[in-house]
């Protein structure tokens, strides 16, 4: 089932009280899709809450360097809030959702709930250039360089058609979001200030993969 639109141009249309759904090394950009299968009951629940609400569901990671609290692991500052944009359930009970990014955000507080799953109090305010389109200059050739020989060393494959076609802000923020990368360079990904810096951050850890003395982000 498709959903009706539902505008969120600016920072003033998004609420400041979203559920979050903590999920590691899932990553969502501005004006990115990504599907999701959802079968958890707390999780169910939060769809059915959104959909008949606002909507808009935060994708963030949980932080496993902190200890976790009472609710669950401790999350991530920034994640990116989505838009649900279709709906279907299976037989078996399960939700294939779909969510378009609108924003990133920055967590300010954790709102108690008697939900079963998370909500949070957030600001789009650090990230305002998510609601425009970025026309910023990259390097196509460096980037689809660096990642066929990443997708070639872990013996992975793309459409390169579909890919070559593709706007500069969907090449960058597609690639960053299909690479099996680890959470915290999945979260460098997102925290990029701008479209150039995420496409030079995805080149560089495409090729640090591929160094003999390769290391992780931290």
């Amino acid at each position: 089932m498709k959903i009706g639109n539902c505008s969120y141009g600016c920072a003033r249309d998004m609420p400041s009280v979203i559920p979050v759904f903590p999920l590691p090394a899932a990553l969502l950009l501005p004006r990115s899709d990504v599907p999701l299968n959802v079968f958890e009951p707390r999780y169910l629940a939060m769809i059915d809450d959104a959909v008949a609400g606002n909507r808009i569901i935060g994708m963030v990671q949980p932080d496993d360097a902190t200890a976790p609290c009472a609710r669950g692991p401790a999350l991530r500052q920034v994640g990116c809030a989505g838009r649900i944009v279709s709906f279907a359930e299976t037989g078996d009970g399960r939700y294939l959702v779909t969510l378009t990014g609108v924003a990133r955000f920055r967590i300010l507080d954790e709102v108690p709930s008697s939900s079963a799953y998370r909500r949070c109090r957030v600001t789009v305010d650090p990230f305002l250039c998510d609601f425009e389109p970025a026309d910023q200059c990259i390097d196509r050739a460096a980037i689809l360089r660096a990642f066929r020989a990443y997708l070639l060393a872990h013996d992975l494959d793309a459409d390169w058609e579909c890919i070559g076609r593709a706007s500069s802000e969907a090449l960058v923020n597609t690639l960053a979001m299909i690479a099996p990368f680890a959470p915290a360079e999945k979260q460098a990904l997102l925290e990029a200030p701008n479209l150039k810096a995420r496409a030079e951050t995805l080149v560089a850890i495409a090729e640090m993969s591929l160094s003999p003395n390769r290391g992780r982000l931290q």
